[in-house]
């Protein structure tokens, strides 16, 4: 995500490295260049303008603290920049009525469906009632894959194969989680083009008679600029709530994140990335603009470890490392449960710093797999006493897992370290003060 737009902004800050003041002249280098990094990432081109120039003169407009260099200074109010851009606070998601009625638009091929089964998950998952419906009633294989998204959340989906109008199948649908108690309508519906006059009549029709509470628009942000010239003519016509990024985490210069906040005048509510059912997140514009810039997002990091928490998993595993008895079992269901908070570069992302030092780099949750192999050739008995695996068995676990002598021997390693250091940690009471932070935080 916004990878290469990152390294360039990195680029146009080393002009100022070793600076001993802002200058017109080198403030107006660097500027240069991130009006350039941003245009290359397909913002809008006024914006990336007006962004610039107030960089510029915010930048000549302060005196460098003594303690702040120069890069440090511009850095900040880039940061600051970006945020505005993207629309400074993080905005609501309202959820009123009986049922509330949550109204899904979009292009063809945005992942409006995905995002509909994505988004029941995570209501689900705040203890929410939630009822799936599908109105697409174009694409042949849309009510199946809605169907087959709500069985893997665990959230009932409402069709009418057989009949043709949304409309009716949106009304039947609340009537529907009226009877059964459902408290959320999500309702997933056709794509369709800006320039299909049916089509938006439907669409229009469907929020003038379901009144929804949140009408959300979802965009490819594949597409670049065009999907902010996309929504600029659906909000024309539809006036939606909020804007949805879809695929971040594919081959994306960024500029649709960036520019259409400002262009659309619509706050993004929530950006998806890849095609796990918790691969969803709020926006929090702050948070972007820090993850842009290299900084990290520890806080979404943490709130990703909250969601995979489980409280007395943790007070076992606590125990068991004052003990020394944390093994390869343990070992193993911890990667699993890193697994469940999403896409592991990502993941990486969020820790300040290593945005920048992964760059380049092709990490994802394959990377585990001979991890987890090279565990599973394991007996039970060897995962639960590393120490019996002697060198004949090391080759055998190698053949079983279809790795390498020298792979067994590093990760035997690793995990011997690991296991050193946390025994460490106890000693120091380090380890527990974690957990029992963590769990607090989740409290809160």
């Amino acid at each position: 995500m916004f990878e290469n737009l990152s390294g360039k902004l990195d680029r146009a800050f080393k002009t100022l490295k070793g600076q001993g003041k802002i200058t017109e002249i080198n403030v107006a280098s660097t500027v240069k260049e991130i009006r350039r990094a941003l245009i290359d990432a397909d913002v809008n081109y006024k914006v990336a303008k007006d962004v610039t120039d107030r960089i510029k003169t915010e930048a000549l407009g302060r005196d460098v603290l003594i303690s702040v260099s120069p890069g440090q200074l511009l850095i900040k109010i880039v940061n600051e920049e970006l945020t505005r851009m993207m629309g400074e606070k993080t905005a609501d998601f309202t959820i009123q009525g009986d049922p509330a009625v949550v109204l899904i638009s979009g292009l063809q091929g945005s992942g409006k469906t995905t995002f509909s089964g994505k988004l029941a998950n995570m209501l689900k998952s705040q203890g929410r009632q939630v009822l799936l419906t599908a109105c697409d009633i174009y694409r042949p294989a849309a009510i199946d894959q809605l169907k087959v998204l709500g069985e893997q959340v665990g959230v009932e989906v409402y069709a009418e194969p057989e009949n043709k109008n949304a409309l009716e199948i949106a009304n039947n649908a609340i009537k529907h989680a009226k009877a059964v108690g459902k408290k959320i309508v999500i309702v997933d519906t056709a794509g369709r083009l800006a320039v299909d006059e049916a089509m938006m009549q439907e669409i229009e029709g469907l929020k003038k008679a379901l009144n929804p509470t949140e009408t959300l628009f979802v965009v490819d942000s594949m597409t670049g600029q065009d999907a902010v010239n996309t929504a600029k003519t659906f909000n024309e016509r539809l006036d939606f709530d909020g804007v949805v990024l879809t695929k971040l985490d594919g081959d994306t210069r960024g500029g649709a994140a960036l520019s259409i906040r400002t262009v659309v005048e619509k706050p993004i509510k929530f950006i998806s990335t890849g095609e796990k059912m918790e691969a969803i997140d709020v926006f929090h514009p702050d948070r972007m603009a820090s993850r842009i810039l290299g900084m990290g997002d520890v806080v979404s990091l943490v709130e990703k470890a909250q969601q995979n928490f489980d409280e007395e998993e943790a007070k076992i595993l606590n125990k068991k490392i004052r003990q020394n008895k944390f093994d390869f079992d343990d070992f193993l269901s911890q990667l699993d449960q890193i697994k469940k908070m999403g896409n592991i570069k990502d993941l990486i992302g969020m820790i300040p710093g290593m945005g920048k030092a992964m760059k380049g780099m092709d990490i994802d949750d394959d990377s585990f797999k001979p991890i987890e192999a090279i565990i599973r050739s394991m007996t039970l008995q060897e995962r639960a006493n590393p120490e019996l695996i002697n060198g004949s068995r090391r080759k055998r676990i190698a053949d079983g897992s279809g790795t390498s002598i020298q792979q067994v021997n590093n990760l035997m390693k690793q995990f011997a370290d690991m296991r050193k250091m946390m025994k460490a940690m106890n000693k120091m009471g380090g380890g527990k003060r974690a957990l029992a932070g963590l769990g607090n935080m989740r409290r809160r």
